[in-house]
């Protein structure tokens, strides 16, 4: 049997920082095959992803990933501990022997962390600080530990979804090189530069400054495809949040503490996307948890749609070596593997997820779901 070794991504875009850490991984695992659990078009910080699933899919199945998983929207769309927790389910579903990630900090024994946290209290009920920073500090005035960078967080969220799940996925940690996860500026040395900083140089115009820093087969499959951002939606955003009713929006996920009356007060002054944030934004409602809400908002989805298990694995692209894996592996899957969209499997399976691609289809033209099969590479 073929062993395997996950990577939980967004690849937005794919780079050389995701092709040193998959590099990496094979070499530290001596694994057969690598797989991709890929958040589809809406991604964990409530944005669009720059190019759609499959570009980005194409582009990491000819950068080396054998096979590309699309982590369903519930799980993609939501804070660090439910995003981990749904793509270590799905690695775990494919029978991946491995799980393999960046950190800023890999000496951490992010197990034994794991293993002796404390008990959590209600004091992550309050509401005047955002979860992350209660729990962080909770962890910290109780091990001593302190998790605070943004790789070591989603590295955490990781290993406590593993631990959940009786540890069934062997954790690799790999430090990052290159910039930091949030610098917007291209990096000066090297050829390693945050997706932040490429997504930037990418809405200023500047697509041929990152060519050095991303592989040759992914700077190809995103040359001339559509980019999506919020200014795309923010007019279909602004409709919806002015023409529901306060009951009706209240009806949204996470849509809690009267913040929907915010939301449509914001949404009748703001004439962009960027000064509705700013006058949506307070100290209890970071950026982040606002953009979150408008995703859901225009996907109209509940809290039964956000709270739910992954049973299915919907594959985006393989390699020969990632079919050979499936293959091998079909019948030892319990969930369904999903290789095209009918309209039974979007009743069944993938409500949210076609509604979400609809809105990618509605600015591009191009079909999200309907008529698309997996990315077969050479």
């Amino acid at each position: 049997m073929l062993s395997s070794v996950a990577i939980i991504s967004e690849f937005n875009p794919f780079h050389n920082g995701h092709l040193y850490l998959l590099n990496e991984a094979k070499q530290v695992t001596h694994a057969d095959v690598s797989i991709a659990i890929l958040s589809g078009n809406w991604v964990q910080r409530g944005e669009p992803a720059m190019f759609d699933k499959w570009v980005r899919a194409k582009a990491a199945i000819d950068s080396g990933v054998d096979l590309v998983i699309e982590l369903p929207f519930f799980y993609a769309v939501q804070p660090s501990h439910i995003f981990a927790k749904g793509a270590v389910k799905l690695a775990t579903a494919i029978r991946s022997n491995w799980l393999a990630f960046g950190v800023e900090t890999p000496g951490m024994d992010y197990r034994r962390l794991v293993e002796n946290q404390p008990k959590r209290s209600s004091s992550f009920k309050r509401f005047d600080q955002p979860y992350a920073s209660l729990f962080q500090e909770y962890l910290y005035e109780n091990t001593g530990v302190r998790v605070n960078q943004p790789n070591d967080i989603l590295a955490f969220g990781y290993a406590d979804a593993n631990h959940q799940l009786g540890s069934p996925l062997d954790l690799v940690a790999i430090k990052r090189i290159g910039s930091a996860h949030n610098q917007e500026s291209i990096a000066t040395e090297g050829t390693v530069s945050s997706a932040t900083s490429i997504r930037k140089a990418i809405e200023q115009g500047n697509q041929d400054s990152i060519e050095n820093y991303l592989p040759v087969p992914s700077f190809t499959a995103i040359s001339g495809e559509p980019r999506y951002s919020w200014d795309d939606f923010w007019p279909m955003l602004r409709y919806e949040l002015i023409v529901s009713s306060p009951e009706r929006l209240r009806l949204i996920y996470q849509m809690t503490e009267g913040i929907e009356c915010r939301l449509k007060d914001a949404a009748r002054q703001a004439t962009s996307f960027p000064e509705f944030l700013g006058l949506v934004k307070t100290k209890r409602y970071t950026y982040t948890r606002i953009q979150r809400l408008c995703c859901y908002v225009l996907m109209h989805a509940q809290t039964d749609e956000m709270t739910g298990n992954p049973d299915f694995l919907r594959i985006l692209g393989l390699s020969p070596a990632g079919r050979k894996y499936l293959n091998e592996n079909k019948k030892l899957v319990e969930l369904p593997i999903l290789n095209k969209v009918t309209d039974e499997t979007v009743e069944d399976y993938l409500r949210i997820d076609e509604r979400a691609g609809a809105l990618f289809e509605m600015n591009s033209g191009i079909s999200q779901d309907f008529y698309r099969h997996p990315y077969i590479g050479k």
